[in-house]
């Protein structure tokens, strides 16, 4: 079997880059090895960013008829104090409100696929994706084992786009990163739980937990709690002894329901810098390549912001011609992270450090943040403009936290009487330590460079 684009998994990375290559009149097959509707706890919440992507992508319709639910924003909730504070999502030049959307994934993917196999140039296959096929040290193609199947096809395509996941068959033959797991989600769903805020998604930082509460149909909520280290043995007397006591009460019902009685479900949560190999006839797109928390939800945005990215680059190219389609890699790769890539990874990784915080320093950086956004103003219109990205400045992320930061050693001189103010100045300097310590080793990874393949 021949084509322009063999695409090589059909979630919301793929299934969005098989439109986009159709509706530039290629010839497309997209790979999956099942396409049912899938089940998973994440992909779930989708940012203003987003929406704005799949809708210049146009892919606008695939959140109707799933009862997304509609998100202006999210409520943040700090149980050790028993206080919350709302962060607004950003409005618009017309003065409107910036609004993401929330759903069950597998309805969210089905609707991605339909769009893209509604197109006459692409054609699906159904099967396992066993190895990609090398000639002269190119990509050509990739050998697929179909559904039902005995025997392998070959696959030979002018470009290979691997989009198979956070568990890729093939990250490590074309990603020089590795791939870190930070801590695991537990998913549950609960049933008719009531809102703080109404169309608002919840953190709730508990003393040494966080957990993540949206709306994904008029029904059903989602809970996402996660959990450093390895995941306990009795779980849900874990959960039932150690978190539940501290959720806030009007959700209490619910979630106690749902643990005592619903699935409890496990997903490692995990970070993977991008460092892609530089390898003629193939590219890799969304986590197969670069992950990051999904604390902020931000893991669809960076997909379809990238597939928007390749569509441009690869517009009128001659796919066959490995020379051009490497430096669009290159152009890629840079372009990436100063228009979202960026923002959307260092916020993510940092963000769960300081409201997961485990020590002492970052206890203080944690109730800092929650005061900065009490704060109200550019200290929470700022954050939350970051989160949706719906401004994703590299130079405005890195300003708020060291502002966040300097706010933290604020409050620690501020709590110290005159003659204990020599020990809150060792504290001070111990709290931007911890800071520094925490962002740069991520602002660094955001200046790795692809690796070029001999």
């Amino acid at each position: 079997m021949e084509a322009e684009v063999a695409i090589i998994g059909s979630g919301i990375a793929g299934s969005a880059m098989a439109h986009a290559m159709g509706l530039q009149s290629r010839d497309v097959v997209l790979i999956e090895r099942q396409f049912s509707e899938p089940d998973r706890i994440v992909g779930e919440l989708l940012q203003p960013g987003g929406l704005a992507a799949l809708q210049e992508l146009e892919l606008g319709d695939c959140v109707q008829g799933i009862e997304a639910e509609v998100v202006h924003g999210y409520v943040v909730h700090y149980m050790r104090k028993g206080q919350s504070v709302a962060l607004n999502y950003p409005t618009n030049e017309v003065g409107s409100t910036h609004t993401g959307r929330a759903f069950h994934h597998g309805r969210f993917v089905m609707n991605l696929r339909r769009a893209a196999l509604e197109n006459e140039n692409v054609r699906k296959l159904e099967g396992s994706a066993r190895k990609l096929i090398y000639e002269d040290g190119n990509v050509v193609g990739v050998s697929v084992k179909p559904t039902g199947s005995d025997s392998e096809v070959e696959i030979r395509a002018q470009l290979t786009v691997v989009a198979d996941g956070t568990f890729s068959n093939f990250r490590q033959e074309l990603c020089a990163s590795k791939q870190q797991v930070c801590s695991h989600f537990i998913g549950i769903i609960m049933e008719d739980c009531p809102q703080f805020k109404s169309n608002f998604a919840e953190v709730i930082m508990t003393e040494k937990n966080v957990i993540l509460v949206y709306k994904i149909s008029p029904h059903n909520t989602r809970a996402l709690i996660d959990i450093k280290g390895s995941v306990p043995t009795n779980l849900r007397s874990y959960i039932l002894e150690s978190i539940a006591p501290q959720v806030p009460t009007h959700i209490k019902g619910p979630f106690l329901r749902a643990v005592e009685n619903g699935r409890l479900r496990s997903m490692p949560n995990c970070f993977l810098a991008s460092q892609p190999k530089c390898v003629p006839g193939v590219i890799m797109l969304g986590d197969a390549f670069n992950q990051r928390h999904p604390l902020t939800g931000c893991g669809m945005t960076a997909a379809l912001s990238d597939v928007i990215l390749w569509k441009k680059l690869l517009r009128d190219v001659d796919l066959s011609d490995h020379s051009v389609v490497l430096s669009a890699v290159e152009k890629f790769h840079w372009e990436r992270k100063s228009k979202h890539s960026y923002v959307i990874n260092v916020l993510a990784q940092a963000l769960y450090s300081v409201f997961s915080a485990s020590e002492p320093n970052m206890e203080h950086l944690r109730y800092a943040c929650f005061n900065y956004f009490q704060l109200g103003g550019e200290c929470a219109d700022g954050p939350i403009s970051l989160l949706s990205v719906v401004t994703p400045k590299p130079t405005k992320l890195i300003g708020h936290f060291f502002a966040v930061a300097l706010y933290a050693v604020y409050s620690v001189c501020n709590t110290q009487s005159w003659w204990m103010m020599p020990l809150g100045l060792v504290r001070s300097c111990s709290v931007i330590f911890t800071a520094c310590r925490t962002i740069f080793p991520l602002m660094i990874s955001e200046t790795l460079k692809p690796i070029k393949v001999n």
